[in-house]
């Protein structure tokens, strides 16, 4: 049975379902990238040998944490590690051994089957912003997020052309509790986006919420034997795996869900100031988190991930597009694909206030490396400022509209009979012109990519039309994409579970901000 077929027959349809189906509007959607261009390696075999050596070290010697969570003792040392308290020692190759059993590449569902995105391989996906409590925009400057900016977000990501992802927590709506906020976004991306998305990770309970309401989306069996999300477990570095994050990589991996095994790392405050020491460190972090979610179920999808930024000496504050910064995705997608897993680094990243200058040079620096990198699965590809703590819409729509060079990029450079263009050559001859040739009229409309945001009209006309710089460009288009958005056909009846679940969950509990 086709994967259309089963998803068609799990979750049922109806009469107002096809109607609205054929009514609905359609538009353009990215198919993930696959990339068709060599990959940057940094590192030379005697250097990734050195890092894979001291990284085992690190886990047989040092040991990695496993704070408040017995369990996770529990079910190590019946693996065979080395325990002192909370203590966990991994004897030479145990981690690398438990990791062999995790995929290569794996399919993430969408509820719009035509929009599921394979991870791995050659392959790169792209996400947005993940986390910022505030939000910038040109009409109410910085302030705390909220639903409604929530919403905008998912909107803004199911219409860009670009961006294949929903995401998850694209910014932090601060006036829905922090125990029931995760149902209403979950319920966002769910109704008002068909792209996949992400699930909760801020407490166990969150997490097995997200598996529960998939179930209502999906169906209980479809979510049984397929992966339909691909969520966040932050490892909290140094070499420790609190019971939260790994509380929720539980529910996830049990439940055959992906998961994100992410070290987050500032440089020089959270691991060594060297390049090599903190790829050997991410090396033992991601193993053992790797290894632990194979031990709760073998097989269960993982991708290895890496966020690191470096750090300024004189403030404090991190800093991102740095040098540092790339040579260390480089070197870490090295590693990863000597593992044979999916690889999680790079996105618009930025420490800028403003999407002005330094946003865009530090954004397009990382965005590059994580194209050159061998990078999979891209989170904060666009709508992130101040290093993370703010999702700007401009900046989103900014980000999106340069996703489609990482595209044409990736396609690499043909070299057939039409790329060749000697009839063209021959056509035009010494002292003529290609705009009139018959090459030129027949690839003109496919043969740069063309962006949807920026200005390349003359100087006069940009003048008359009110000079407007880019974060201008990128309100009017934020305006346009909202006002175009149409959403997407969903069965009324999965749509009111849904809503009864949320109800049902929030009023079984009191509000609470934590």
């Amino acid at each position: 049975m086709s994967d259309t077929s089963a998803r068609r027959r799990t979750r049922g349809g109806g009469g107002a379902a096809r109607r609205a189906e054929r009514t609905s509007v359609s538009f353009e959607v990215a198919k993930y990238i696959e990339r068709n261009i060599p990959l940057t390696e940094l590192l030379d075999e005697e250097a990734l040998q050195i890092i894979e050596a001291n990284a085992e070290i690190i886990l047989e010697e040092i040991g990695v944490a496993f704070t408040d969570n017995p369990d996770a003792l529990n079910v190590w040392k019946e693996a065979g590690a080395d325990m002192s308290g909370e203590r966990v020692r991994l004897p030479k190759g145990l981690a690398r051994k438990l990791c062999e059993t995790a995929p290569s590449q794996y399919k993430q569902h969408a509820r719009n089957p035509d929009r599921g995105v394979v991870i791995g391989g050659k392959n790169l996906v792209t996400a947005p912003v993940y986390g910022p409590p505030f939000v910038r925009d040109v009409n109410g400057g910085r302030r705390y997020a909220t639903m409604d900016d929530f919403r905008k977000f998912v909107k803004l990501g199911y219409m860009s052309k670009w961006l294949h992802h929903s995401g998850g927590t694209v910014c932090e709506p601060t006036d829905v509790a922090v125990n029931k906020r995760h149902l209403d976004m979950l319920f966002a991306h769910m109704t008002l986006s068909d792209k996949p998305f992400m699930g909760s990770v801020t407490d166990p309970t969150r997490a097995q919420d997200s598996v529960e309401m998939c179930e209502i989306l999906f169906g209980a069996d479809f979510v049984q034997n397929n992966t339909v999300m691909t969520s966040l477990i932050n490892i909290n570095s140094p070499l420790t795996f609190d019971a939260t994050m790994m509380g929720a990589l539980e529910v996830y991996a049990k439940a055959g869900q992906a998961c994100i095994v992410s070290p987050f790392i500032v440089g020089g405050a959270m691991a060594p100031v060297s390049v090599i020491g903190t790829l050997t460190q991410v090396l033992a972090e991601v193993m053992a988190g790797i290894a632990y979610s194979q031990l709760i179920r073998p097989g269960a999808p993982v991708i290895f991930g890496t966020f690191v930024t470096s750090i300024d000496m004189n403030s404090g504050a991190p800093t991102f597009g740095t040098p540092e910064a790339s040579q260390i995705l480089y070197g870490a997608g090295q590693l990863a694909r000597r593992m044979g897993l999916p690889f999680r680094s790079g996105g618009g990243l930025c420490g800028s206030k403003l999407p002005d200058a330094q946003a865009a040079y530090e954004s397009a620096n990382t965005l590059n490396a994580a194209l050159m990198g061998g990078v999979n699965f891209m989170l904060h590809s666009c709508g992130w400022l101040e290093g993370g703590l703010v999702a700007s819409p401009e900046k989103f729509v900014m980000d999106a509209d340069q996703l489609g060079t990482l595209h044409k990029m990736a396609a690499g450079v043909r070299a057939d009979e039409n790329a060749q263009a000697m009839d063209a050559i021959r056509e035009v001859g010494p002292g003529g012109h290609y705009l009139g040739c018959a090459h030129t009229q027949a690839n003109f409309k496919d043969a740069f990519w063309r962006t949807e945001l920026l200005d390349y009209k003359p100087f006069e006309t940009w003048e008359e039309e009110g000079a407007q710089d880019t974060v201008a460009l990128a309100a009017n288009r934020v305006a346009k994409l909202l006002n175009d958005y149409q959403q997407p056909m969903l069965d009324p009846a999965i749509t009111q579970a849904l809503e009864e679940y949320v109800t049902k969950k929030k009023a079984s509990q009191p509000d609470a901000i934590g």
